[in-house]
């Protein structure tokens, strides 16, 4: 008997491979703001920095991701977006990621930028909210 295919990190009540997987694959870019907010949460779940990297504005851009070993990303909530779809050229995404952190809970809260450059977004910078 085979096993369901796990449900995407970022929330959506889909297999990664169809949902996020197909983003950090290459297969597909993510069609809106939310979209990539979502996925880019995915590829901190799974650990992929060249995703982060490559989904991120040139002029922010770091050298190098890396990863906490103790944290484990644990939830995804959207709590607002304002433009960001097919027919924007700018978004914002704010949301809040929960964590653990060497087994201590905690969460970020953030208001994300994004921008569309040469026709895929892709994340600018973003405001920490306390």
């Amino acid at each position: 008997m085979s096993r369901p295919a796990p449900t995407c990190p970022c929330g959506l009540p889909a297999a990664y491979d169809a949902c996020c997987g197909r983003y950090h694959s290459g297969r597909a870019n993510a069609p809106t703001a939310e979209a990539l907010m979502r996925s880019r949460y995915c590829a901190f779940t799974v650990k992929d920095a060249a995703y982060l990297l490559r989904t991120w504005h040139p002029a922010t851009r770091p050298p190098a991701v890396t990863f906490e070993p103790g944290m484990k990303w644990t939830g995804l909530e959207i709590l607002g977006t304002t433009e960001g779809s097919a027919f924007h050229s700018t978004g914002t995404v704010t949301f809040r990621a929960r964590y653990t952190d060497g087994g201590r809970p905690g969460s970020l809260h953030e208001r994300s930028r994004f921008i569309r450059l040469d026709g895929a977004w892709v994340y600018v910078d973003g405001d920490f909210i306390e």
